[in-house]
């Protein structure tokens, strides 16, 4: 018994698996990830390495070369890199593909263990973080305030918002950005230093040893055992002032007689800026196996809560939000899958003055893309770019089946077959052409499962979402489509003598259309292979290679380097003037928010630099498109003598 046979001897249960398969789609779209790309499973490390104070030679000299050194010995690794700026290392394993990541973390932890034992003293831990796809911060937290400093905002953030950011499902936290973290300060006078004949490493010495972590005791006192404190650390910064440095006879010098204890910020590297304005804020990073619109929407539903432990003066904000693009790539599926039904519907109805079949044929169309979002699901695959733009691409395939399908079963009506047979007949007909078309197409993919690396991680989803979808297509015009002709379509008496159409003198006309090509087939095919080559040669050569085209979305990130050395004060006017030329140029109204960083970022942040770098990212309304060219032609005679790049967000 064929498929066909089957499909028509049991209507009910074929029905029923279909609304089974159809059912099961909806419950995968509502459980299927949405992220912007697929797990690309870059075998890549990262390991950074801070060292406060040390310069760029140093920290190659004494830190990243006995990483380098270590890290060769790595179970997979294929080569190492590394980039040192002042105070911050980065190495980068790369790995070679099908390395298991795991062992491969556990093995990088051990050597960098064995590898700090050569380094100086005062060598913290670095940070080992595992690349991927997810890594790309989703939005972002800005923390705003027209009272409080930097410093509290920084304050603010770290300790009251990001505890409650970090519980979050899916969230990975990093620290705020944008000032230092808050320190007790010891501000020396050096006149009052040469009155005393006073180093400050003799000041350093005698605060080490006036507030020093002892471990409290217990003493026994009558029946009681409690446990006693020793007042060795002073519960108040202020109490800092009272630390003696040196005595001499009956005179005891203090930390006040040759300084100051101030409650403040370390040393500033760098400053956020939202808008122009100094401010922090902390990037929104989804851990790999999180799904982007999941993280996005619990970060904003948790705003409220965020907001709630924060003083009435700060304000917290999310900005630069990047889930948009997955929203409107799925918009723009179902919009291309409801365009392509309603198409191929009037074109059916067009041509073959049926109704009744225009909607057998447009029915096929959601029910594959369904039943592919369910392969897709078992398969363990999310819904992402890749498999949005497999699915959106399978659509313009997907109406070819139940077409043809439905086209010979009304040639079979109209020769005076019942509905049942006519039925039966032509999709009997029609199933090994379909399925060698199907197949053809499917070849076409096929290489995608030989790629190696990112490649095949990227292009795999887009495969299989065509794959599926198409042989969804193929199994309902093979068993539905038969169904509901025998269900809905007109009596074959309707078919006995049948009036010559549009469509019959078009087909007759491409008839002797193509019987004039086949007699001149070796001249035709000869000019088609000349008139090909041709067009490769001249215009092939012409095309760009990208990944990704480049999509006008709202936003462009600038980078700027001013000349090695510029102070941070300079580089940020420097980012200002370049911030105001991007508004005179565009036009105030016309961009929604900037946000950007100056100076040297923790060594886990995304963009790095120096000093004398600077980073922003500018985002216009919904209804501004094209600007980030204008605004590279204002904004280069405003950053005379620095190296800038310009780029456009690069989205589907």
């Amino acid at each position: 018994m064929n498929l066909v046979s089957f499909a028509l001897r049991r209507p009910i249960s074929l029905l029923t698996m279909v609304i089974a398969t159809a059912l099961l789609g909806f419950l995968a779209l509502d459980r299927m990830s949405r992220d912007i790309f697929p797990d690309l499973g870059v075998p890549v490390l990262y390991v950074a390495q801070p060292y406060g104070g040390l310069d760029p030679a140093q920290m190659e000299g004494f830190i990243v070369n006995y990483y380098e050194y270590h890290f060769l010995y790595i179970t997979g690794i294929e080569h190492v890199e590394s980039k040192s700026i002042q105070g911050v290392a980065l190495v980068k394993l790369q790995f070679h593909p099908g390395t298991d990541m795991a062992q491969a973390t556990a093995g990088t932890v051990s050597y960098v263990d064995r590898a700090r034992a050569f380094m100086p003293a005062g060598t913290v831990p670095p940070f080992v973080l595992r690349f991927d796809a997810g890594s790309v911060p989703v939005g972002d937290l800005v923390f705003s305030s027209k009272t409080k400093t930097v410093a509290e905002l920084q304050d603010a953030a770290l300790f009251k918002v990001r505890p409650l950011f970090a519980t979050l499902p899916g969230v990975s936290a990093p620290p705020p950005f944008g000032s230092s973290q808050r320190t007790i300060l010891v501000r020396l006078d050096p006149n009052k230093l040469r009155s005393y004949n006073m180093s400050p490493d003799e000041v350093v010495r005698a605060l080490a040893a006036g507030n020093t972590v002892t471990p409290s005791g217990n003493v026994r006192i009558g029946d009681l055992w409690p446990m006693v404190p020793v007042n060795s650390v002073v519960g108040d910064f202020k109490g800092l002032n009272n630390i003696p440095v040196r005595s001499q006879g009956t005179q005891t010098i203090f930390i006040r007689d040759v300084g100051s204890v101030e409650d403040g910020a370390d040393i500033q590297t760098g400053y956020a800026l939202v808008d122009g304005r100094r401010t922090v804020y902390i990037p929104v990073t989804e851990r790999a196996d999180a799904s982007t619109l999941a993280v996005v929407q619990a970060v904003k539903a948790d705003l409220p809560r965020f907001q709630s432990v924060l003083p009435d003066d700060i304000e917290v904000s999310y900005q630069f939000d990047q889930s948009p693009y997955v929203t409107r790539a799925i918009r723009g599926l179902f919009f291309e899958g409801a365009l392509g039904a309603v198409l191929t519907g009037l074109m059916v109805l067009l041509f073959l003055r049926d109704w009744r079949s225009s909607l057998v044929v447009v029915l096929n169309i959601p029910l594959a893309i369904l039943a592919s979002v369910t392969a897709l699901w078992v398969s363990g695959q999310t819904i992402n770019i890749m498999t949005l733009g497999g699915l959106a691409l399978a659509v313009g395939i997907l109406v070819d089946e139940a077409t043809v399908t439905i086209e010979n079963i009304h040639t079979h009506l109209a020769e005076g077959r019942s509905l049942a047979r006519a039925a039966s007949g032509a999709t009997a007909e029609t199933t090994l052409p379909r399925f060698v078309a199907m197949l053809c197409i499917l070849a076409v993919f096929i290489p995608a499962f030989f790629m190696t690396g990112a490649a095949h991680n990227l292009f795999v989803p887009l495969a299989l979402a065509v794959g599926f979808s198409m042989v969804g297509s193929y199994l309902l015009s093979s068993t539905f489509v038969p169904i509901l002709s025998v269900w809905m379509l007109r009596n074959s008496s309707m078919h006995q003598k049948p009036k010559e159409t549009f469509f019959d003198r078009l087909r007759a006309r491409y008839d002797r259309f193509a019987r004039v090509v086949v007699k001149r087939r070796r001249t035709v095919v000869l000019s088609y292979l000349v008139i090909t080559g041709a067009i490769i040669f001249l215009v092939g050569g012409a095309l760009g290679t990208e990944i990704f085209p480049v999509v006008d979305t709202g936003q462009f990130q600038l980078h700027l380097r001013a000349p090695a050395g510029t102070h941070i004060e300079r580089t940020e006017q420097i980012a200002l003037q370049t911030l105001d030329a991007i508004k005179r140029e565009v036009g105030p109204d016309n961009v929604e928010v900037s946000l950007g960083f100056i100076g040297t970022q923790p060594p886990t942040f995304r963009l790095r630099g120096s000093g004398a770098a600077g980073a922003a990212q500018a985002r216009y309304p919904d209804q501004r498109r094209g600007f980030a060219g204008a605004a590279a032609s204002e904004v280069a005679p405003e950053t005379a003598g620095c190296t800038l790049l310009i780029r456009a967000q690069r989205h589907r």
